[in-house]
């Protein structure tokens, strides 16, 4: 099992670049900074406040992720579900200071250090 999540994490790892490179998106960087979205331990993008534009730009990111944790699940033998916890895990902990995030008790926040991961992060 130990096995399977370390291969997991390498493929959430992989699938995370392409993520990224969706991310690159001026609206995107903006809709960050104003702290508008945030990352959540499901590993998607989510709304912390904005209207239907912000809503259109997660919504998009979203399906974009979605497919890549599809094919690397798909890869891995993990469900879409599992791969995308992982990836959840790893962007959650990389959220840069300043930027929202999703807690595991589902309140927004903002991170000023070290953000809240789920247990079964660890």
């Amino acid at each position: 099992m130990k096995t399977m999540v370390i291969g997991i994490g390498a493929l959430a790892l992989a699938a995370l670049s392409t993520a990224a490179v969706a991310q690159r998106d001026p609206a995107y960087a903006a809709a960050r900074e104003a702290k508008q979205v945030g990352e959540q331990p499901d590993g998607y993008l989510g709304v912390v406040s904005g209207g239907a534009s912000v809503q259109a730009l997660v919504r998009d990111i979203n399906i974009k992720r979605k497919a890549a944790y599809t094919a690397s699940a798909q890869a891995s033998g993990a469900t879409v579900e599992q791969f995308a916890f992982t990836s959840g895990c790893n962007l959650v902990a990389k959220v840069g200071r300043g930027e929202m995030y999703k807690t595991p008790s589902g309140q927004w926040k903002e991170n000023t250090g070290t953000p809240e991961l789920d247990p079964r992060c660890k």
